[in-house]
């Protein structure tokens, strides 16, 4: 029997919205560190710590229950009282949150011993209402003023935050307490007394404020138990609606069940141009923020499980196009946003996230996920809607994408505080020539005209549809264009090869990344070059064995724990392994759906992270996951989805009432069901199973007649 080993970061996080919790594992927030209780994009709560008669508890487990819900188990270590010494782990103390609007916090204590016990329970709470962006960098300036009021009768400790028209605020009121607390020195403080096998019970709730709107906590107690909510109607609600998976392999399931779960929990309201709509949020807990590049990949990646997240994305994005140049925010006519933030330094515009344009792949993006969305729900609706935002991205395609008229899609920034790298691979050092120096911009990345391809194709089907044959040709012809024009200037037949990107100067940049993986994603590659792309990604130096790294082992920029040159990223698996499947190589497809989530297995709740590290896998290792990686992350939980679409080759053409499939089980995963697929006005329940190396299926539920065989590689 084999050990069974579990990485993650050292911490328990919940969240709902836009309330992000993370604590120590013992549930307390011990300052300075990146812990606190969040709330639009601010820290409210930056220390929060729990003493008895001055001394701290002793960890004996806590976890999350789920992802609005965690339960954290403590006892006493020895105390001295008047009425004599307290034997260690004789009191237990129970800590139970749940998270809702705002955060509703269960203390539940118990007298194992012999004989009454008396002595002070004691929380501190501070408060520095930190930006987020602060947070994460560590360097914070107190800008506005904290004020901190206490009412006993109320039983209220309320603290507020003001900077000009910036406001934060947290209410801490003691409610269904069995004693009452008094608030000096920075602490609430309880007399407890407990006779042997007496329990004592009290719940704190965190009310929160952005100075228009309160957000209220769960007003429920749960009495010591943890809040499960497995069969609370929001989660259970959730999970009657989305894609479901069965499967003998296990580890895939609960990946997938994992997955489902990780999305609910990253939903996030957000107003759009009629009512607030629900997207997902990039990740916790820097991104429970709106994105643009992130939102759309995860939009394209639960397309077939939720596709109520494509329809949130594409109008939440289109309210904010940008309409006009502002180069301290990269903003120009038609481009789709990269990030809007909320907090004080986006208020005063300290920072240029109001939103932020900084991101070359958005603006395709946002097109390749309209037709996608379309082909999932056939509804034509979409599409009358989305239109005017639609031929915006084409006109900033045209006129601000490719910057020197060359026909190739460019970037780079114009704003002080702008990014330098402003694909998906946006840290600073991610593009490197082959001798590791930085690029010099303006930069054409290779995956960016494959974007740009495939949305000019998809935009010439949506004309179609709309019986626009004018506009329908013009797109097919620039597609084609393009197409010869990528090729041409990025393919390097001794290197067999595509170039990660063009710098500056026109000049090839060789270095050997996995960014070329989406361009057989998008279709832009000839059928006679993916063969030699496929083998190339697979090569020891970028097949880690736990998934395809960002960068070349071999390349003097390689570090398997760097952010982006030389760690995996699941979601950039999950579209290459869609690349590999779209030119007929499902065998390499499969074995990196194998490998990711062979990795993901490892993960603390199988949740895969942001990225892990690019180590070489061998019997004796594990993944090891990136410090800081945002767990759960919006398109980490979907690359899961985008294997299953590459083991199946799901192909919804919703509008003409067809769903291809091109399913090759691999050994490693000899059965699926999928139940609730939605397509259209039709729900399936279709079972696949592999028999002597060939992949049979059965639709259990809906119209057969919308099922059929196609190779994966027509669009």
């Amino acid at each position: 029997m084999s050990l069974e080993i579990k990485v993650g970061p050292p911490q328990l996080a919940i969240h709902q919205g836009h309330a992000v919790l993370l604590t120590e594992p013992d549930g307390q927030i011990k300052g300075p560190s990146h812990k606190g209780l969040y709330f639009y994009d601010t820290r409210v709560i930056s220390n929060w710590t729990v003493y008895a008669n001055g001394e701290p508890w002793d960890l004996l487990n806590g976890g999350t229950t789920t992802s609005v819900s965690a339960a954290i188990f403590l006892a006493n270590r020895e105390l001295v009282t008047e009425a004599g010494a307290i034997a260690p782990h004789t009191i237990g103390l129970v800590l139970s949150r749940n998270i809702g609007g705002g955060l509703h916090e269960d203390v539940d204590l118990v007298n194992y011993g012999r004989s009454k016990v008396r002595f002070n329970l004691e929380i501190a709470v501070r408060s520095d209402f930190a930006d987020i962006f602060e947070v994460k960098s560590g360097h914070f300036v107190r800008r506005g003023h904290i004020i901190t009021k206490w009412s006993a009768r109320k039983q209220c400790l309320t603290t507020t935050y003001r900077n000009r028209d910036f406001f934060r605020a947290v209410a801490l009121t003691v409610r269904a307490s069995d004693a009452q607390a008094v608030y000096a020195n920075g602490r609430l403080t309880f007399d407890i007394e407990l006779a042997s096998g007496a329990r004592w019970h009290g719940c704190l709730t965190y009310d929160l404020s952005d100075g228009h709107t309160s957000y209220s906590a769960p007003h429920g107690c749960t009495r010591g138990g943890g809040n499960t909510q497995e069969d609370g109607t929001p989660l259970a609600d959730w999970r009657r609606e989305v894609l479901k998976l069965e499967s003998s392999n296990d580890g895939f399931r609960r990946l997938f069940r994992q997955a489902t779960d990780d999305f609910a929990a990253l939903r996030l309201p957000v107003r759009g141009a009629r009512r607030t709509q629900i997207v997902p949020a990039a990740g916790l807990p820097w991104f429970v923020a709106l994105f643009g590049r992130d939102s759309l990949i995860a939009s394209l990646q639960t397309s077939l499980v939720y596709p109520d997240f494509a329809r949130g994305t594409l109008d939440v994005l289109g309210v904010w196009q940008a309409t006009k140049c502002d180069d301290y925010r990269d903003a120009e006519p038609g481009k789709i946003m990269h990030e809007l933030r909320l907090g004080e330094l986006a208020r005063l515009k300290l920072v240029p996230h109001t939103p932020y344009y900084g991101t070359a792949d958005a603006t395709p993006l946002y097109l390749i996920t309209l037709h996608t969305a379309w082909c999932c729900t056939g509804d034509p609706e979409l599409l009358r809607r989305h239109l005017p935002t639609a031929e915006r991205c084409l006109e900033w395609i045209d006129r601000y994408g490719d910057r020197d008229g060359d026909g190739l899609q460019e970037y780079a920034t114009r704003s002080s505080a702008g990014l330098e790298n402003q694909s998906w691979k946006d840290s600073g050092d991610a593009l490197v020539y082959p001798d590791g120096t930085l690029v010099k911009g303006p930069k054409a990345l290779c995956e960016l005209q494959g974007y740009v391809y495939d949305a000019w194709l998809r935009m010439a089907q949506i004309y179609d549809a709309l019986g626009d044959t004018v506009r329908a040709t013009a797109m097919r012809t620039k597609a084609a264009a393009l197409f010869t024009r990528f090729n041409d200037a990025f393919w390097d037949e001794d290197a067999g090869f595509y170039a990660f990107a063009l710098d500056g100067e026109k000049r090839k940049v060789m270095s050997v990344a996995s960014n070329p993986g989406h361009c057989l994603w998008s279709g832009i590659v000839p059928p006679e070059r993916a063969g030699r792309v496929v083998a190339r990604l697979m090569q020891p130096d970028m097949w880690s064995g736990w998934g395809i790294r960002t960068l070349s082992a071999k390349h003097p920029a390689y570090n398997p724990h760097s952010y982006q040159n030389g760690a995996v990223w699941p979601h950039d698996n999950g579209l290459i392994a869609q690349g590999f499947k779209r030119y007929g190589y499902s065998e390499e497809a499969a074995r990196i759906a194998h490998d990711v989530c062979a990795a993901g297995g490892f993960f603390a709740l199988n949740q895969l992270p942001e990225l892990y590290a690019g180590l070489y896998r061998d019997e004796a290792n594990f993944p090891v996951q990136y410090p800081g990686a945002n767990v759960p992350q919006a398109w980490a939980a979907g690359s899961v989805f985008s294997m299953l679409h590459a083991v199946l080759g799901l192909q919804p053409d919703a509008p003409h009432e067809m769903l291809y499939i091109d399913p090759e089980l691999p050994a490693w995963l000899s059965d699926l069901t999928l139940r609730d697929l939605r397509v259209g006005k039709q729900v399936f329940d279709i079972r696949f199973w592999r028999t002597d190396d060939m992949t049979q299926f059965d639709v259990l539920r809906g119209d057969p007649a919308w099922i059929a065989r196609r190779e994966a590689n027509v669009l």
